[in-house]
């Protein structure tokens, strides 16, 4: 049988991408979004008879939300594999007028729904004695963000920290824990939010002049799902274009 992967915020953008590229190399995939109808529509392209693609309206902020999907996969599937922490939220602002609740709400999409799937399917993985842990973290949470808010940059910061921590707990297990940090990407979200002279301004900043693949973080996803992949753990994959050097 082939694996199970659950992939969140798989609506649109990167998790759209990783979600098709599991897919189409054989897994079945669970497509998590809080837009059901978005996810929906995915999943029926990926296979119209639900046997190897299931859309699942989940908040990722909430556990019982995550518990839920562990359930149904259990159900449906016998369990679950592979999870993929792509959802999150992405927001401009300057340091000094971001309000606690602004900051709180970037939080809790991008840290604490890490944080609580990771709860939820890293001890799952580890009753079944196998899974993959892939975080999807940024390169704001690396160098503190140079085109998005500063919650947004400390939460994937603490993305990558707790990718750390969650690999050093489950690595006995048979549980792998990851994390990519993109930079700028080329997704249609960039280009339907940023205006055109920014993404100029972005390209000339970044050394290798273009802006990321997403269908090459996807391939990255794939390489850190895999079965023989069980020596990477703990690690964070830069892909920024050569903005971010070790």
């Amino acid at each position: 049988m082939s694996r199970v992967a659950l992939i969140t915020g798989a609506a649109r953008g990167l998790g759209e991408c990783i979600a098709r590229a599991l897919h189409g190399a054989g897994y079945r995939v669970a497509l998590a979004d809080v837009q059901l109808d978005a996810v929906q529509q995915l999943a029926d392209q990926l296979d119209p008879s639900g046997q190897s693609a299931v859309a699942l309206q989940l908040d990722v902020r909430d556990k019982a939300a995550f518990e839920a999907a562990r359930d149904l996969l259990v159900a449906r599937w016998g369990g679950t594999d592979v999870l993929v922490n792509n959802a999150g939220k992405s927001k401009v602002a300057a340091l000094m007028e971001i309000s606690p609740e602004e900051f709180d709400e970037i939080v809790a999409i991008n840290l604490r729904g890490t944080f609580v799937a990771c709860q939820v399917f890293g001890a799952h993985f580890a009753e079944r004695g196998f899974g993959r842990i892939i975080n999807i973290g940024s390169l704001a949470g690396q160098n503190g963000g140079t085109a998005t808010g500063a919650h947004y940059a400390a939460a994937k910061g603490g993305v990558a920290t707790l990718t750390k921590v969650f690999a050093r707990e489950l690595a006995s297990r048979g549980v792998t824990v990851n994390s990519i940090s993109p930079g700028p990407l080329d997704l249609p979200v960039v280009y339907e939010t940023v205006a055109p002279e920014r993404i100029a301004q972005i390209k000339q900043m970044v050394p290798v002049g273009t802006l990321g693949s997403a269908d090459y973080i996807a391939d990255s996803v794939l390489l850190l799902a895999a079965d023989h992949a069980a020596s990477v753990t703990g690690a964070c994959w830069d892909i920024n274009g050569g903005l971010f050097m070790r």
